[in-house]
């Protein structure tokens, strides 16, 4: 994924040219050059990192992406489903801008967690610019969003030590 640094990415030592992918964003690219208007997806998958563990994170994680595009979809649609969405987790969620290189309107979704009396982010969102639809010969606005699944499994289950997921 180009939005992630070189250095943050793991390769595999006998073939420099293979890679373990940092985002699932891929499989969005995939789709769009494939599939004509509208379009409704879900892309669920394990993504590596060559980042630091710690309680708050792992080099290894599950991300779920989705997209919706298609003729009046806007970032209003964006912001009323991630509202749902989280409404129906049981959450209260707020949105910050964000920089995502893909997307421009873009937002950091976050939720309050009463016990902890805070909030955490769980996933980006955005619209797609023109400049990435055009050479997918896709002519409608798309929207796309990506979430964390081992955040969810910690608030759902108390966990305070993402570790605790892989032990």
């Amino acid at each position: 994924h180009p939005a992630r640094d070189m250095q943050d990415t793991f390769f595999i030592e006998k073939n420099p040219d293979v890679l373990l992918r940092t985002h699932t964003s891929s499989v969005q690219i995939r789709v769009m050059e494939r599939t004509q208007p509208p379009i409704r997806a879900i892309f669920p998958g394990r993504v590596f990192r060559n980042e630091a563990i710690s309680a708050r994170s792992h080099c290894i994680f599950h991300q779920v992406e989705g997209l919706v595009g298609g003729e009046g979809v806007n970032y209003q649609n964006l912001m009323g489903f991630l509202k749902e969405f989280y409404k129906k987790l049981g959450f209260e969620v707020r949105f910050r801008p964000a920089y995502f290189p893909y997307t421009y309107l873009s937002t950091e979704c976050e939720v309050y967690l009463e016990d902890k009396e805070s909030w955490i982010e769980l996933g980006g969102s955005g619209m797609f610019r023109p400049e990435v639809l055009k050479p997918l010969g896709v002519d409608v606005p798309v929207l796309a969003f990506g979430l964390g699944i081992e955040r969810l499994a910690m608030i759902r289950y108390d966990i305070s030590d993402i570790r605790m997921l892989y032990k």
